[in-house]
């Protein structure tokens, strides 16, 4: 959170205070800081320096137009998962062969629009998907360029729902049942193999995992290489954890060593797919406080934003670091929950927090939000979504407007025998 600071006792996003922007956006809202990310992408970039590697920004992660916009100025490709992020890779100017497609259920309908965008490679995660992909090539005559997601079988410390690395995951293929999966692709009319892909999970703090994955990854590689099978990629996938709440994440320099030491950088291109390492620290959520109650069990600070804005702590359990935006200088020892206005008791932001002293209209920053926050966000209860607002310096940018109750409405209908 290198760029989220308090001057004078207000809490700054770069050097705009983040107090004005709540005075002219209505809260909740999300805020980014343009600096943050640029300094994380050019952190990574300058520590993969010769290895002969590229970024592709993992669009899951934040996949607001200006912020991919952001990332494919300084260079990023596209990692993604569905047919709307190729469009909106493209509709921010990354180039077809600067895109690759993952996941395990892409649709007939998604494998023909990338195979006509010519995108740069199709990341197959099953038989069922190779034989899927070959067949719309053959009708679209065209030849598809894949790569294979092995499955490592190789356990994480990391949340159970973001873990994708072990057997019993959906994701990849074992190895060696990927091996004959492989040279069957090798032989098939409309398939291209040029590569072969990995991805053992996110949030990842400790990198014995994922040097244990990349020696598989290169072990299989050379055996395909023997295999007269030429692998010219091979994607490294992403997973680089962030500090939430006192975590220690992995320094790039680490990062790029196991890379250097387990992969043939000099004999082969190298993919990488980071998305939570480089927008986690540059977002924040604003949201103010409603109101202050105590059941005779539990305080509560009641806010504007709710588990419809942030699903993290609902789903996953995670903890974020909340502060106040005007500085406290002296933290008490009473403890909050800080929840939200969705009917279920499920709608908690963080548990048993020491805010100080909080005050009904009082704005609290939820940090760490930038990654799987805003893209995660629904209506749920009806209720709108939140404004996005990109920070450069002291200037603002809306990047995602709030909509009306009307534009909500507009894509629902009565049926055709209902009338008002």
């Amino acid at each position: 959170m290198d760029y989220f600071n308090y001057k004078k006792g207000i809490l700054h996003v770069e050097n705009l205070s983040i107090e004005s922007l709540a005075s002219s956006i209505e809260t909740p809202f999300y805020c980014y800081s343009s600096s943050s990310m640029q300094k994380n992408y050019n952190e990574l970039s300058s520590t993969l320096h010769g290895l002969n590697a590229s970024i592709f920004f993992a669009i899951k992660a934040n996949s607001n137009l200006a912020i991919i916009k952001l990332f494919s100025d300084l260079g990023a490709g596209a990692d993604v998962v569905s047919e709307g992020e190729i469009i909106r890779a493209l509709k921010v100017g990354i180039p077809n062969k600067k895109i690759i497609f993952s996941g395990v259920g892409k649709t007939k309908r998604e494998i023909a629009f990338a195979l006509d965008k010519d995108i740069l490679q199709i990341n197959i995660e099953s038989e069922s998907e190779l034989e899927l992909i070959n067949q719309t090539a053959s009708e679209l005559y065209k030849k598809a360029n894949v790569a294979f997601r092995v499955n490592p079988d190789i356990e994480v410390n990391t949340h159970e729902k973001i873990t994708t690395g072990k057997k019993e995951n959906k994701f990849g293929i074992p190895w060696p049942d990927a091996r004959e999966i492989f040279i069957k692709a090798s032989k098939m009319n409309n398939i291209n193999v040029i590569g072969l892909a990995i991805h053992i999970g996110s949030q990842l703090l400790d990198l014995d995992p994922l040097e244990k994955a990349f020696k598989i990854a290169m072990q299989a590689t050379n055996e395909l290489l023997d295999l007269g099978i030429n692998i010219k990629n091979i994607d490294l996938g992403g997973g680089l954890g962030v500090n939430y709440v006192n975590e220690t994440p992995p320094k790039f320099t680490e990062y790029a060593e196991i890379i250097k030491k387990n992969i043939d950088y000099k004999n082969i291109n190298i993919f990488i797919e980071p998305g939570r390492r480089l927008v986690a620290d540059a977002g924040i959520l604003v949201t103010k406080v409603i109101h202050r109650k105590n059941n005779g069990a539990k305080n509560f600070l009641i806010v504007d934003a709710a588990m419809n804005d942030l699903l993290r702590p609902t789903l996953y359990d995670a903890i974020h670091k909340i502060q106040p935006i005007q500085e406290k200088k002296f933290i008490n020892k009473k403890l909050f929950d800080i929840v939200g206005p969705i009917c279920e008791s499920g709608d908690i932001l963080a548990k048993d927090i020491a805010l100080g002293e909080i005050l009904p209209d009082e704005i609290l920053s939820i940090n760490t939000a930038g990654a799987y926050g805003a893209v995660m966000s629904s209506n749920y209860n009806s209720r709108l979504l939140i404004p996005e607002v990109l920070v450069h310096d002291e200037d603002f940018s809306i990047i995602r407007k709030r909509p009306t109750y009307d534009e909500m409405l507009k894509s629902e209908n009565l049926a055709k025998w209902q009338s008002l």
